[in-house]
């Protein structure tokens, strides 16, 4: 198992964006945007299934993403705008890929599509994994009829390593075809990732900079 950064990054701020540790009281906002584009969500993210929920559950999973994220658990970041007045999408370093290893998740509301935010979103959450966390190896898995998720794998300069057949539940439940693309860490300096993620800043949950 990866040892504990000794910072966590609570706070990331890219060029367009400012990606921090979800709080309860971003509740409302991130309900907002859920809300605004749950088709498009729901077409790929099986959390989405649950949607649209009560104001005080979205607060109840805040608290129990927050919990995860200070346990050094999971790792859930809320992207907003840089005045941090709206949600725009939201990321994740999960700790479900294994020892030594991150799973880089993202989405980002359908309004903003094809805006490269995304990609901005990946890039930076990726330097975060490998200069900060001190992991070996980021996965991405996506489906296999999510083309728009497999160009932002390429364009970070992710390796599709291959097909895992019925690995990623749909909205209904029923397992599917996922793709799974990896990065190593050794081969994070010389990414696009990389040059992408070279202006951001990030910070501790005192406020200092750790990057």
């Amino acid at each position: 198992m990866v040892e504990p950064a000794p910072h966590a990054a609570y706070r990331i701020e890219t060029a367009r964006m400012v990606l921090r540790c979800w709080s309860p009281v971003d509740a409302a906002a991130l309900k907002t945007s859920i809300d605004g584009c749950l088709v498009s969500l729901q077409r790929w993210l099986p959390w989405a299934a649950r949607h649209p929920l009560p104001l005080d559950e979205v607060m109840s999973d805040l608290r129990a993403m927050r919990r995860r994220f200070d346990a050094d658990e999971d790792f859930a970041y809320g992207a907003f705008d840089p005045a941090e007045a709206e949600v725009v999408g939201g990321g994740g370093l999960h700790m479900r890929a294994g020892p030594d290893a991150r799973e880089l998740g993202y989405w980002i509301h359908a309004e903003r599509a094809g805006t490269g935010l995304a990609t901005e979103l990946g890039a930076a959450l990726c330097r975060v994994a490998f200069e900060i966390d001190r992991v070996q190896r980021i996965d991405l898995r996506c489906h296999t009829d999510n083309g728009a998720s497999a160009r932002v794998a390429e364009k970070l300069g992710f390796v599709h390593e291959g097909v895992q057949r019925r690995r990623l539940k749909s909205r209904t439940g029923e397992l599917r075809d996922g793709m799974l693309w990896t990065m190593l860490r050794d081969e994070f300096s010389a990414s696009p990732a990389a040059s992408l993620a070279a202006g951001i800043r990030a910070h501790d949950a005192a406020d200092r900079r750790i990057l």
